[in-house]
């Protein structure tokens, strides 16, 4: 909450690469409602696809791994686990399904983040309980040489730390101290300096993370993975971590290298998603679906050019052929001559996709 804290004072200056980042961000959640209106066959499969990178990418990081062939059993399957590493990702998606399905009912709060602890870690003794020892964040080399990276938050100062962290959260989405997309990276950084549990800490930080994406409207987590994303860029993260954490406990430290990772990978995320949606490359009769999804968010009465507009990359002949063939259906009605003639819906009777 040390980050948070610091922004409860209003920070004078922003860098200007987290001002782009935001931007640009804006920009991408202005086009999500449009995207996702769009082609529904590619994006169920990108929603099985960011499920499965997500639980495996995120236990992946923490050292976890099970049998590739099992991978995809476990995620959608209810198969016997053969072992605590598959109870780990078993726990990982149930936390994934949980968030995805009911978001929007799922408060930021100290019962929410000790419920997805013990969801993720299963049958294990301390799962929904904080730290009981105090315990340092140590780097382990191959030469068999530790160090400490960060001196984390005593176990009996824990509780407190915790309650603080959810509280400072509340105020600066309700008071807008600053943008809440840097609210949102001041609240994850604080968390992993906080370390309240003995093990799943990074997990936890991963699924908060999305949960808080899905309450400011930034959804592109349901389709691309953050975690896969996070994997990818793996040294950053502890790069960026470890230098926005020094100075954290005397509240002196620099949030900004840290907060600026977390926008990249949402920014990357949301360009992912977009390529990914590339309609030029769609499967067959996605087009169609396209077309036929705008056709139904347009008022009863609409132009060609209407249709157009909210399908972009989609030729004009294509759109022409479409409305024919809703015409011989008897679907919609031309009430006009020309490209600039007026179209009518007739009944309820378009598909919905």
């Amino acid at each position: 909450m040390k980050t948070l804290k610091q922004f409860s004072d209003k920070p004078e200056t922003i860098p200007a690469s987290t001002v782009w980042y935001i931007a640009d961000l804006a920009e991408a959640c202005g086009r999500q409602k449009l995207y996702t209106r769009q082609v529904p066959q590619r994006l169920k499969a990108l929603r099985e696809h960011a499920l499965i990178e997500s639980t495996v990418s995120s236990n992946r990081i923490e050292g976890i791994e099970i049998d590739q062939k099992r991978v995809g059993t476990i995620v959608f399957g209810k198969p016997l686990l053969r072992d605590r590493d598959e109870e780990e990702f078993r726990g990982y998606r149930e936390a994934l399904n949980l968030i995805h399905q009911d978001a929007t009912g799922i408060p930021i709060s100290v019962e929410t983040i000790l419920k997805l602890h013990r969801i993720t870690r299963g049958e294990i003794w301390d799962a929904g309980k904080y730290k009981e020892k105090d315990g340092d964040i140590v780097e382990k080399y191959c030469n068999g040489r530790e160090r400490i990276r960060f001196k984390t938050v005593t176990a009996a100062e824990t509780p407190q730390y915790m309650e603080k962290l959810v509280s400072y959260w509340s105020r600066a989405v309700k008071e807008r101290w600053v943008h809440p997309l840097i609210s949102l990276a001041a609240f994850n950084l604080d968390f992993l300096c906080i370390h309240p549990f003995r093990d799943g800490n990074g997990r936890i930080s991963r699924l908060l993370l999305l949960l808080q994406c899905y309450h400011l409207g930034y959804e592109v987590g349901r389709y691309i993975s953050f975690e896969r994303l996070i994997e990818q860029n793996k040294e950053r993260y502890y790069e960026t971590l470890e230098q926005s954490s020094q100075g954290w406990h005397q509240g002196k430290h620099d949030p900004w290298p840290y907060i600026n990772y977390l926008m990249f990978i949402l920014k990357t995320g949301y360009r992912e998603f977009e390529s990914r949606l590339d309609i030029t490359k769609s499967p067959r009769g996605a087009k169609t679906e396209i077309i036929e999804a705008a056709i139904e968010t347009l008022p009863d009465e609409f132009t060609l050019s209407d249709i157009e507009r909210n399908c972009p990359g989609v030729s004009h002949d294509m759109v022409r052929k479409i409305l024919r063939l809703k015409k011989q259906a008897g679907e919609v009605e031309c009430l006009g001559r020309g490209p600039g003639a007026h179209w009518k819906k007739r009944g309820n009777t378009l598909k919905r996709g």
